[in-house]
């Protein structure tokens, strides 16, 4: 018989965590209050959380998507705001609520690169067929925030620009299965160019190795399709020994840092797209994600005895997926969403690809 404790450790508590992901879709916490703007992002964390517990039946789809679509930023009539097109990470502007086109002009009115692609991935889950999209408004506003050194900016207003900005947009591309969102050379030698002394990847140029940018660079060109290209055997050898030193008990994301559960997502998928994850130590990965979880109000915390937060649970959710616990839906290690949604995605370009060719081109 084992013994208590370790009986408490390895408990997966799945109801739990379907009531945390639930309760994040209704009602956060005054702590969340500062994430309003990018409220679309936790919405993609509840979702994809449930749908990796295999658990959606819990939502009302319709309503989801209803209010996605409401926060598209969409062309205006005579389409001078396109590079201004995606979608937007919440109502908080005060653009009056509509689901359909065309858009109305605000002079602070922009998608947001990082909420355009979970506000894509979100509809994919909750099995809509993208046919609201405006693909032209999400293509010209992407390739509006490239830079002359192949990074993003999240919005057309200028922000950071850095290797996380370069994955949002090859996921957008990927999955509107159309990259004259970007310039994909110079991306590629953005992400070249950040490749640190030590094997993996910084934000940029010369900046600190990174779990969270390597998976970027990473899943990046992977989506690209460009992975050998870009990279010799011997530097992708070197990330790989990079990333399968990260593993303590969990994952952490950087040398001398604490173990972390969202790197066992960040770290753990990398090595998946470098096929290699099977080499790390999958029981010590697991009790290290457990011990975060909070046995109370579900979810995942960051550390073990903190609060758990959307981010956290649902990236811990995903690492624990990558290891193939029972229960759990598999997941797309690049896209970072199921392979269920992920196969939605690709039976859509399938019936687009074929009406493509059908109208001659047409589309």
């Amino acid at each position: 018989m084992k013994d208590f404790r370790e009986m408490l450790q390895i408990d997966f508590l799945k109801d739990r965590h379907v009531r945390f992901f639930h309760r994040t879709l209704q009602v956060l916490p005054e702590r969340y209050a500062s994430l309003e703007t990018t409220r679309l992002s936790i919405l993609f964390f509840a979702l994809s959380g449930l749908d990796v517990l295999d658990a959606l039946d819990v939502v009302d789809s319709n309503i989801m998507i209803e209010w996605i679509y409401s926060l598209q930023v969409l062309p205006t009539e005579d389409k001078s705001n396109l590079s201004c097109c995606g979608f937007r990470g919440s109502s908080h502007i005060g653009v009056p609520y509509s689901t359909k086109g065309p858009g109305v002009v605000h002079p602070y009115d922009s998608g947001h690169i990082a909420m355009t692609y979970t506000g894509l991935c979100s509809l994919l889950i909750l099995g809509d067929d993208l046919s609201r999209v405006n693909k032209q408004g999400c293509l010209a506003g992407v390739r509006a925030l490239q830079l002359e050194d192949g990074s993003f900016y999240a919005v057309p207003e200028g922000s950071e620009n850095d290797i996380r900005f370069i994955y949002c947009a090859a996921c957008i591309c990927y999955m509107l299965d159309d990259w004259s969102g970007m310039d994909i050379q110079k991306a590629i030698e953005y992400i070249r160019g950040s490749l640190s002394y030590d094997n993996a990847f910084g934000q940029g140029a010369g900046r600190e190795s990174h779990g969270g940018w390597t998976f970027c660079a990473i899943a990046s060109l992977c989506l690209m399709g460009r992975l050998e290209e870009a990279l010799s055997q011997r530097e992708l050898d070197r990330i790989r020994r990079w990333c399968i030193m990260r593993q303590q008990s969990g994952f952490h994301g950087r040398p001398n840092k604490p173990v972390d559960t969202c790197y066992s997502f960040w770290v753990g998928a990398t090595l998946e797209l470098l096929d290699v994850f099977r080499y790390t130590n999958f029981e010590k990965n697991r009790n290290f994600i457990l011990s975060t979880q909070d046995r109370l109000v579900g979810g995942f915390a960051k550390w073990p005895d903190s609060h758990p937060d959307p981010l956290h649970a649902y990236l811990g959710l995903c690492g624990l997926s990558l290891i193939g616990e029972p229960s759990l839906r598999k997941v797309h290690p690049a896209l970072n969403i199921t392979q269920r949604a992920f196969q939605h995605l690709q039976q859509l370009q399938q019936t687009w690809r074929e009406s493509t060719n059908s109208c001659g081109g047409q589309h």
